[in-house]
């Protein structure tokens, strides 16, 4: 048990904020799919990319029949405290998996990963709201053979988490029958996730962010799925003018990187090839499938590095593509960018993207590196300098550790 938790302080009392039901959010396909060849076969006139995130969660049944006395083999944070009641409000449960401990654990076999919510021992719940889906349209995560009967309990916060251990502690005394954890796993853009990046955004306020959260749900409604097809999407695929890098670094806290030659956008966009809402769209499209693989999903992250290699102050900046850009990002993807880099810059040509952002605020502004420095790229990415030199530079760089799915690119 100890191995379970990582956090049993009791919390204090609730405030009536704390309970509140889960709304119905937009609709979604019941498989947020991208590039399979499945897809690929049944959308042969028409391939579509959809969210990478769904709305519906999916259950993980843990029993511990063949080991009664084993620990977990992860933490969990309390979700039941007075101080993070605004932070929680749309957490299923009380307790969250934020770590899968090392070695050969119950946890690493059945599969738990971090961002789980636990929502039942033994079939007894312990929920913050009743769910709003049909169990029988749930993908179970595991072949259990048992059928765990949920009586999907919604009970008060505030001593909930303390009653879950309690719970807990008593089966596994008992021995009979063995303990029988449910959990919950809910995709990174679902509203157990994506809720306190919404509520970081606009500085805790909840009517503020509610109002954030509802205005992406529309957004996302109106905007999934993308059709692949479109001219403009595939001539900005084609050339890889933008495209997906992953590094691995010496540091895990580096996510993948969204990578953009900046000039071969601006020579497309002159020619009358693409437009900005297809920069946009290709933008959403590799951000949506960087963030789908984030370890934890209560806080995914991505870099941009955006290549001026072949842009001077003659050749300018688009300033309305970038403001699309923006427009789409800051609303519906905010507390994701880990960084955003501009490279080369020379010092005029910083000025004057700088000045030209001025319409970014200020957080995000502070996550921007405008930079001619090769090494402060390189620290602020996670990159090996050594690797980009042997490589002959950036673009050879990117073209390495490029990982575009040619299932997106249509002849």
């Amino acid at each position: 048990l100890e191995a379970m938790t990582a956090d049993e302080s009791p919390a204090r009392s609730p405030s009536v904020a704390s309970k509140r039901p889960l709304p119905k959010t937009y609709a979604s396909p019941s498989s947020r799919l991208y590039d399979t060849s499945a897809a690929r076969e049944k959308m042969s006139k028409q391939a579509l990319f959809y969210s990478t995130s769904k709305d519906e969660p999916s259950l993980l049944n843990i029993s511990f029949a063949s080991e009664p006395k084993a620990g977990l083999g992860a933490q969990l944070v309390n979700c039941d405290k007075d101080s993070d009641t605004d932070s929680n409000m749309f957490s299923p449960g009380f307790a969250v998996i934020g770590k899968v401990l090392p070695g050969d654990t119950v946890a690493k076999r059945a599969g738990v990963a971090v961002g789980d919510h636990l929502v039942a021992v033994n079939g007894t719940g312990f929920r913050r709201f009743a769910p709003d889906y049909k169990m029988e349209e749930v993908e179970k995560l595991n072949d259990d053979d048992e059928v765990v009967q949920l009586d999907n309990r919604v009970i008060q916060p505030g001593k909930a988490y303390d009653e879950m251990l309690s719970k807990i502690k008593s089966v596994k005394a008992a021995g009979d029958p063995p303990l029988l954890l449910s959990l919950e796993r809910y995709g990174w853009d679902a509203r157990p996730n994506a809720w306190k990046r919404f509520l970081d955004a606009r500085d805790g306020n909840v009517p503020d962010a509610m109002m954030m959260s509802q205005e992406h749900e529309q957004w996302r409604n109106t905007t999934f799925p993308i059709d692949l097809t479109s001219r403009g999407l595939q001539k900005i695929l084609k050339s890889k003018a933008v495209s997906e890098i992953h590094v691995e670094s010496i540091s895990s806290e580096f996510p993948p990187t969204v990578y953009v030659n900046y000039g071969s956008l601006v020579t497309l966009q002159s020619g009358g090839e693409i437009t900005a809402d297809d920069i946009a769209n290709a933008f959403v499209m590799f951000t949506e499938r960087m963030l789908r693989k984030a370890k934890d999903p209560r806080h995914p992250k991505t870099c941009q590095f955006i290549d001026l290699s072949d842009i001077t102050v003659t050749t300018g900046f688009r300033v309305e593509s970038l403001k699309k850009i923006y427009s789409v990002f800051e609303p519906n993807y905010p507390e994701t960018l880990y960084k955003m880099v501009m490279y080369p810059v020379s010092t005029m040509l910083g000025t004057t993207a700088r000045t030209l952002l001025s319409f970014v605020n200020e957080k995000t502004q502070s996550k921007f590196l405008i930079t001619n420095s090769l090494d402060q790229v390189c620290a602020e990415l996670g990159w090996d300098k050594g690797e980009v030199d042997e490589c002959g530079g950036i673009p050879k760089f990117m073209e390495k550790h490029e990982e575009q799915s040619t299932m997106m690119v249509f002849k």
